[in-house]
């Protein structure tokens, strides 16, 4: 234990920092109970305290280890953070919601800073407000990545990052750099973030919301984690310039930041009307509304023409985007509907955005390599690059996208399973794992938008967590770990 400790303790250090930096998130919630009353004050005391205390204790055992982090390490810190951080954040919900249990607990905060949004909490608008807050902002903090931070901050402890940013930054072709240093192009990430979601807080509010629910869901907004203070999610305002508020930032989430910050640094729109994947999300964005909504025209759904778009623009990209908010049971559509909105959730988001699912760049690459196939079973001898936009994808890209969608297949066939070999139903096991490895939160039957997963057994929520981590981890960074040859020196 002791060699295995002294191995690995580098990598500890900068864990101890990162729980360290984590701890300051409680005082968010605490400064709200300060300001309600001293209602709960003490359970985000004692959260921070027991965050800082740990922080602390792991930094005084490793404190005295310090070395650049190799490839191996990059994924165990990715991993480490991913798992012990939500059991700080479920600490005090523990504590914060009466009857919970430590399973629950952990799923509501893995499922938080995943931006999954899948929810075991049920009576949210009687939730303690300090409680609701603390759920919404952890999607905030999770949203982009907790790592890609700590790659901003790492130089400033006198470590590199490139392997964390490798290991955590969503999407196939990790090694693009937007700048010549790691450090200043996550930097780059965060300000873009910010700047979206403070845009997003004023449009809320100025749409009618209280400063509360306004940051509250603004965080879930631009962390495209769908976290709700009301049980009824956005239904509950009725408010149709409060849903076109929510359609434009969803949207504008659902792009990749570094897209945006190459348009703040060039000055110039070509970032996003030149980028292949872009159009391509919006395309697939446009058509999906058009198509839910002619279903809704046919359906002859309650509303006018203008109703009717508006439910359909907001289930669609609230869904497709991974999301996850509701202004209405979508399960009592015809079945296209449901099942459309659910298969969107898997690939529309941008990889570099807070979404999850496989990424739009991922589906374009497929689709372009079956053309390509289909062209060279007629003209064998064709000189038929791969290309996506003006560039040529390199095959090493292509072979990671292939083994990714074949990990991909094998995950949500193997989780299936286990959900069904433990009783639940079919069609509700095998949308929870689709809702929870592609990180969009609700899926179809019991988990369907007007259910959630207080209805799993302990035994499913643990399976469902861990399917949230390998979504939001992009599946190769987790499974890494089960291999023999990751644990040889």
């Amino acid at each position: 234990m002791r060699s295995l400790f002294l191995r690995y303790a580098h990598v500890l250090l900068i864990l101890s920092w990162l729980i360290i930096g984590f701890s300051l998130a409680f005082t968010v919630p605490l400064a709200w109970s300060l300001a309600d009353s001293l209602r709960q004050t003490d359970v985000w005391v004692h959260g921070f305290a027991l965050t800082f205390g740990a922080g602390v204790l792991l930094w005084l055992a490793s404190r005295r280890h310090r070395a650049e982090l190799s490839v191996k390490d990059g994924f165990l810190l990715v991993n480490l953070v991913w798992t012990v951080l939500p059991a700080f954040a479920a600490a005090p919900l523990l504590e914060a919601i009466p009857g919970i249990r430590w399973t629950d607990a952990y799923f509501e905060a893995v499922s938080a800073l995943t931006a999954t949004g899948a929810t075991v909490i049920v009576g949210l608008d009687n939730l303690d407000p300090a409680a609701n807050l603390w759920r919404c902002f952890l999607q905030l903090i999770g949203g982009l990545g907790i790592m890609l931070l700590a790659v901003a901050v790492l130089p400033f402890l006198g470590l590199g990052g490139t392997q964390l940013f490798k290991a955590e930054m969503p999407g196939p072709m990790k090694d693009t750099r937007l700048t010549p240093r790691i450090a200043e192009t996550a930097r780059g990430l965060w300000s873009m973030y910010f700047l979206l979601s403070a845009a997003c807080l004023l449009a809320y509010r100025w749409g009618g919301m209280s400063w509360m629910d306004a940051f509250m869901h603004m965080c879930t907004t631009v962390g495209l984690g769908g976290f709700s203070s009301h049980d009824r999610s956005f239904a509950y305002w009725q408010s149709p310039q409060l849903e076109w508020t929510a359609v434009v930032f969803m949207a504008l989430a659902g792009v990749s930041f570094a897209r945006y910050f190459m348009v703040w640094r060039l000055r110039s729109l070509r970032p996003l009307t030149q980028d292949a994947e872009v159009r391509a999300y919006l395309l697939v964005l446009v058509l999906a509304v058009l198509a839910v909504w002619l279903l809704l025209v046919l359906q002859g759904s309650e509303g006018d023409v203008g109703d009717r778009l508006r439910t359909a623009a907001f289930q669609v990209v609230s869904v497709a985007t991974t999301t996850g908010y509701a202004t209405t049971d979508y399960l009592l559509w015809p079945a296209l509907g449901p099942v459309l909105l659910l298969f969107l959730g898997t690939f529309v988001s941008c990889a570099g955005s807070t979404g999850g699912g496989i990424k739009m760049v991922r589906m374009l690459v497929l689709v372009k390599l079956a053309r390509h196939e289909l062209v060279r079973a007629m003209h064998p001898r064709v000189v038929n690059p791969l290309t996506l936009g003006r560039a040529i994808v390199p095959q090493s890209v292509v072979w990671v996208i292939m083994a990714f969608m074949l990990i991909y297949g094998g995950c949500m066939v193997g989780l299936t399973l286990l959900l069904l070999a433990s009783g639940l139903e079919m069609v509700t096991a095998f949308t929870a794992v689709i809702a929870c490895l592609n990180n969009i939160g609700p899926g179809l039957g019991q988990v369907g938008p007007a259910g959630n997963y207080a209805v799993m057994t302990d035994f499913q929520t643990w399976i469902l967590t861990f399917a949230m981590l390998l979504g939001r981890l992009e599946l190769i960074s987790v499974l890494v770990l089960f291999t023999p040859q990751f644990w040889r020196r």
